[in-house]
């Protein structure tokens, strides 16, 4: 689709928002106070820009009838697996959605599904999800630190991180797994342990 300008899109993530929430559109008076207008034809200017470019919909001639054509999914994407004993690839892309808006998670949060029991003595076990934050600044990432790794050759992996000179050394929660030790090169950080989330059936 076209993409918006920053005013239209101001309205249409406040309307995805208003609709989500009361189950119906607003008029324009509630538009226009939302947007800080005081007269009604920037926003039937912004809502005609919505439609032509397919972000919205109405039924001509009936108040409150505004329908969003492609909502966002809402809630912490979920990227697939990640290994907590041998090694996996994860996806990129979102696979399903969780609504955790009511938990204070930071922004860019993902969620990842734990396959495997390697971190079990920082409980956490196979089935659990782990909500993970990318780390911008990895160089200073503390020892000790629980991270989803990819390691060059392997996969991704969650265990926790030290570094020891130009080595990096993930180590697992469960004494049965060995630790493993490469040079720093060849570890990619792709995000730190923010929260884990288990269903207890």
């Amino acid at each position: 689709m076209e993409r918006l300008t920053e005013a239209q899109q101001e309205l249409y993530d406040w309307l995805t928002e208003f609709i989500r929430e009361h189950q119906h559109s607003p008029s324009i008076r509630q538009m226009m106070e939302a947007m800080n207008l005081k007269s009604p034809a920037p926003i039937q200017s912004r809502l005609e820009h919505l439609r032509a470019k397919g972000y919205i919909e109405w039924s001509e001639g009936k108040a409150r009838t505004i329908r969003i054509l492609h909502p966002l999914k809402q809630g912490i994407p979920i990227l697939g697996t990640i290994a907590a004993g041998g090694l996996i690839e994860p996806f990129t892309d979102a696979v399903e959605h969780f609504d955790f808006s009511n938990m204070p998670l930071p922004p860019q949060t993902y969620a990842l599904r734990v396959a495997g029991d390697s971190m079990i003595e920082d409980s956490i076990v196979d089935g659990d999800l782990v909500f993970l934050r990318p780390v911008p600044e990895p160089d200073q990432l503390k020892n000790g630190t629980i991270i989803a790794a990819r390691v060059d050759g392997y996969g991704t992996t969650l265990k926790r991180f030290y570094r020891n000179g130009d080595r990096i050394i993930l180590k697992p929660a469960n004494p049965k797994y060995n630790p493993i030790e490469v040079p720093a090169m060849q570890v990619q950080v792709q995000g730190s342990l923010v929260g884990i989330w288990r269903i207890y059936s």
